[in-house]
């Protein structure tokens, strides 16, 4: 079955997403590609905090190996695993916890604050410029499931009495 067309005029996006006088289509799109950027190290360090999680996991399940190899009478190996894997660094002098300490603080809060402050120079601050533009540029306008904003945020945006 075709979809309905909506009733309601579809006005584009709020002004959060709307780009400001003088912000040329230069500008938007090096923001957009600095967004990107960010989008992958916000993934890579989300894979960073599962590689913590996991190493730790791992290392708390040794734990129960040792027990259970010195429950079974093998006693040299878990001896060995306790002195050679349980609580060893990951990489020389560090547990995972200050891999990501570091990563956090000396890459990631770098990349955030230049990545805001390209913004707020450049765009007054607004965020995806770029996709919000992509959104306008490929829905259908007027088409049910293709609207510019949910339903309860369509007059929040023109409030201010912008179109």
């Amino acid at each position: 079955m075709a979809e309905q067309s909506t009733p309601r005029t579809d006005h584009g996006p709020d002004e959060q997403h709307r780009r400001g006088a003088g912000v040329d289509d230069a500008t938007v799109e090096a923001l957009g590609k600095l967004s990107e950027a960010l989008e992958v190290v916000e993934h890579a360090r989300g894979l960073l905090y599962g590689f913590h999680r996991l190493t730790g996991t791992a290392d708390l399940a040794l734990d129960d190996a040792v027990r259970l190899f010195r429950e079974a009478g093998h006693h040299e190996m878990a001896e060995r695993v306790e002195t050679e894997v349980l609580g060893r660094n990951v990489i020389r002098g560090r547990w995972t916890f200050q891999i990501v300490e570091d990563y956090d603080d000396n890459y990631y809060a770098a990349f955030k604050a230049v990545e805001r402050d390209a913004r707020q120079e450049l765009a007054d601050g607004k965020r995806h410029l770029y996709e919000a533009e992509m959104k306008e540029a490929r829905r259908t306008h007027g088409r049910r499931h293709h609207e510019a904003l949910p339903p309860e945020d369509e007059s929040a945006g023109r409030s201010s009495g912008s179109a």
